[in-house]
């Protein structure tokens, strides 16, 4: 898997979803192409944003080309609650410090 290199192609609007399409090139084979789906839903109720859904589909995509040694039977994968739920967790933004909060004491 240090050789393959996936590419994000763009996505397409759906009704229901949003679909997200990648290459998956590797020396001496043919380049893949592979669909994952995001529900439209989990921009609004789940507070995905778009800008990170390509992020989100790749690691997907990547956890699907390690677990099946590079070469997935399926080439459409639909992104789950689950997964989404991990992505805010892990991606979560930092809060930030407070400009109130107490500075350590300095000794001189």
């Amino acid at each position: 898997m240090n050789k393959v290199i996936v590419q994000f192609m763009g996505f397409s609007s759906k009704p229901q979803a949003r679909e997200y399409t990648f290459t998956v090139r590797e020396p001496s084979m043919e380049p893949r192409e592979f669909t994952l789906t995001i529900p439209n839903e989990a921009f609004n109720a789940r507070g995905l944003r778009f800008q990170d859904a390509p992020d989100v589909c790749s690691i997907k995509l990547r956890q699907e080309l390690a677990a099946h040694e590079g070469h997935p039977i399926e080439t459409h994968f639909d992104i789950t609650d689950v997964e989404l739920e991990d992505y805010r967790n892990t991606h979560a933004p930092r809060t930030p410090k407070s400009p109130f909060a107490r500075r350590p004491t300095e000794d001189y």
